[in-house]
This record gives C-alpha cells, structure tokens and sequence, in this order.
C-alpha cells in the first residue's frame, strides 16, 4: 500500500524521480517537484551563462549540474515550472540530461545528496489531486495513456483525462446533493409529511440519476477490453484450421500448421489491434473424443478458455459433414461466431443454409467478412465502437453498483405510504449513494482507495 498520504495543503517535502524509462538513450528526464525545489537546484545548478542561478518558473536553463565536492556531473537543461501552473500544482522543475544508464544515476544522486526524497510509485500524479490539479477518474487515466495498446483505447483515455467522465459524475453527485437536500428539509420540519404528489416527484427524480448510473455501469464491458483486451478464443475440431487462422489474424506464423490431429497441445495467446480494439487472441487444442492423456489435459484447458472468453470464434470445416466431436459446449449465453472454413473447397449441404461467417485460410478470403462480424459481437448493445468512449473501470464499476442498489432502496422507501420514518431511511440511501459515485472521483475520504490506486503507477508519474 506504501505509505499514508499527506493531507492537502500540508505537503512539505520535495521528491525526485527518474521519469523516462531504464535504459540507454539520447536524453533521461528527471522531475523535481515541492516547495523546496527552486532552491534545491540552486546549490547544485550552475547556469553556462555563469551568473547565479535564477529559477523561478517557465524557463529553461541550460547549465552544469555539480556534486557537493564541486564536480561536474553532467551538462543538463533545466525546465521550471512555478506552482501552481504545474502538474502537480507545485513547483516543478524537469532536468533533462545525457540519457546513459550511469549518468542519469548520477544525476539522482546528486539531486537526493541535496535534500530531494526518492518519489513513490504514482506520487506525482498523486499530488497533482491532493492540490485540485485533477480529480482521480483522470489520475486513472494517466497510466491508461501511458499503457493504450490501440488509437481507440488511446482516445478513450484522452477523454478521460480531459475530464469528460468526471464531468458526467459530478452532474450525478449534483444531482444527487440536490436530493438529498430535498428529503433533508421533510426531516428538519417533521410537521410536514412528504405529500404524494412530492413523492412522486422524487421517485421520479431518483428514477433518472438511476438511469444515468446504468448508461455508465454500461460501459464497463468496453472499458475492460479497452484496457485489457478482449479475450477471443479460437475453437473447434481437430484439423479444421485454428492455427491457420490465428496465423493469418496475426499476419505471421505462431502457430504450427499441421495435417496431423493433435498438433496443438496448448493454448497459445497473442495480441492483436482489430480496427482500434484490442484483441487477445486464443488458439486452443482441437475437441473431439480422444483416450490420450495429454490430449485430454489440452481438451480440458481448452474448456476453460472457452468459459472466461469474451467471444469464442467456432471454426468448422464447411467441406465436411457435421459430426459429434464434442464440440457443443459453448455457453449458449455467451457471444460467438461460427466459422465457415474452407469455403475454396465444396461446401457441404449440411452447411450451406448456416449463417456463419464464410472464409478459406489457405485463399485468406472472407476475412474483412470475418473482421466486421467480430467488431459488431464485441460492440455493446450494437452501437458501434468509438461513439461513445467514456468506458469504466473495475473500480468505478463497483462504487456504481452500490451507489445503484442505494438508489433502488431509496425509491422503494418512498413508495411506502404512511411511515414516519421514511424521509430519514430515504435520506440515508441517498447519502449512501452520494458517498458511493464520490468516491470514485476522490469527493471523500478514502485514504485506502488513493493509496491502491497510485501504488500501480510507475516512479516518475
């Protein structure tokens, strides 16, 4: 968890950290960031120009960075940042010097040797929400930029640190505040019942913010593939062209490629970028009744991904009649495809009036038929991929889930004609579920949860 997070306002230490990745390079960058990191550098920057070192914000300085002993450690351009117009509202300063693996150590060094402390993983980002810069929905968003694997999932992080999910938030908590006031006030004056026609009105009211809290628990599917990628397993019968497939998917051969059943074993994984969404890709052994041992531990891991798949791609070969291998055991509440393959050869009758997706691995046609088909199972509710980006998280998903069951009891206590105890059960759900959507953008006091979240960045951010 690391240590306990210091209260806004009360933050009085510097920290330093190595913001580019470990490695060799032209250029490392090193960022510096509390009220004591102007003059931090002015002990150990000394300006080329060789007057005094003057840092006091939106400049850059070019310099030599010298040890206590007076040694220079390297030529270095430093960039000040006067808070709060920083990133994380203090002052900053970003010290770009010569990207070798020993000099950039050097750097550090001689930056804590001056009174910097070593920065926790995400303490940048942390700060910059401890002082207002950002609430924690684009804090979050930061590493999903830093690890988007695809321009859909880019964007839709973009628009989350622009701050368009925590926009749609704080219009719900605004909501809900107004809510609670509402029933408070019926509370505060207990003369006054809630009289059917206001009740209605609030059940209404509740109705809605309930409506918005689903279109957003909505996304959460999207938002898992986006960050994670949608796990798509390719499945079928022995022979029937799986690892072709995954082959021709990927644009090289992973996959061994074999007439002989029970060539794959295993299962193999790879990633793929479908037309902006992140695809994992599965290739299974072939099901069928088989009495060896190894092939029924291959069979068996293959159910298993068949079970935690996102959407299970079933291959058949189109030029032989059906059979029972035993490969009627996909989910029927589960998103799947089948597969037409080798439609170059004869199609037989048992497969011509089938639906499925029709393509050939060996003349690779069929397969922007079979790309289309994946991108329309995967969009949520049939609305295409990109309109709408706004895409939850697991955690954000969990607060929405309470915050939802809050609501549906306070609309269900209003319902309740003739108790004198319901304004104050109301108004507790209603709070409950204030707390709940607050938390997600840091509205509360949630040491616990800032502290899960930051602990998964990288040092520097």
């Amino acid at each position: 968890m690391g240590e306990s997070l210091p209260e806004p306002g009360v933050i009085d230490d510097t920290i330093v950290a190595i913001a580019t990745p470990v490695g060799q390079g032209a250029i490392s960058l090193i960022r510096i960031s509390g009220a004591g990191a102007f003059e931090l550098l002015a002990q150990v920057f000394f300006p080329a120009s060789g007057k005094a070192a003057d840092i006091d914000g939106r400049k850059a300085i070019l310099g030599n960075l010298r040890d206590a002993r007076g040694d220079n450690v390297d030529e270095v351009l430093l960039t000040a940042f006067k808070g709060p117009r920083s990133y994380t509202g203090e002052d900053v300063v970003e010290i770009s010097c010569h990207g070798g693996i020993l000099v950039t150590k050097k750097v550090l060094e001689t930056l804590l040797a001056a009174g910097a402390r070593a920065a926790n993983p995400g303490e940048f980002s942390q700060r910059a929400f401890l002082n207002g810069k950002m609430d924690l929905t684009q804090a979050e968003a930061v590493m999903d930029l830093i690890s988007a694997q695809t321009e859909l999932a880019l964007k839709a992080a973009g628009e989350q640190l622009a701050g368009r999910l925590g926009e749609q938030l704080m219009d719900l908590r605004a909501g809900l505040l107004a809510l609670v006031a509402q029933v408070e006030a019926y509370i505060d004056f207990p003369d006054e019942d809630i009289d059917p026609e206001t009740g209605d009105l609030l059940v209404k009211r509740i109705s809605g913010i309930h409506q918005e809290v689903s279109n957003l628990l909505a996304t959460a599917d999207q938002g898992r593939i986006l960050r994670e990628g949608a796990r798509v397993v390719i499945f079928g019968a022995p022979n029937v062209g799986k690892s072709s497939l995954l082959n021709l998917l990927l644009g090289f051969d992973r996959a061994i490629v074999s007439d002989q059943a029970g060539t794959t074993r295993d299962t193999l994984e790879e990633v793929i970028n479908l037309r902006g969404i992140p695809l994992r890709l599965v290739d299974t052994a072939g099901v069928h009744r088989s009495q060896d041992k190894v092939e029924l531990e291959g069979i068996h891991r293959t159910h298993q991904q068949v079970e935690n798949a996102d959407l299970v791609l079933h291959i058949v070969d189109a030029s032989e009649a059906r059979s029972d291998d035993g490969t009627a055991i996909i989910p029927e509440e589960g998103r799947h495809l089948l597969i037409l393959n080798k439609v170059d050869l004869v199609i037989h009758s048992d497969w011509e009036s089938s639906k499925g997706v029709r393509i050939s691995c060996t003349e690779t046609c069929g397969i922007n038929d079979l790309e289309d088909a994946v991108v329309d199972v995967l969009a949520k509710d049939g609305e295409a991929w990109g309109n709408n980006l706004v895409a939850i998280n697991t955690r954000h998903k969990n607060c929405l889930k309470r915050a939802k069951l809050d609501l549906e009891a306070a609309g269900k206590n209003l319902k309740q004609k003739g108790s004198t105890a319901l304004p104050e059960i109301t108004a507790m759900d209603l709070r409950s579920a204030l707390d709940h959507v607050g938390e997600i953008v840091g509205q509360v006091d949630a040491e616990e949860v800032l502290g899960e979240i930051f602990s998964s960045f990288c040092i520097g951010k």
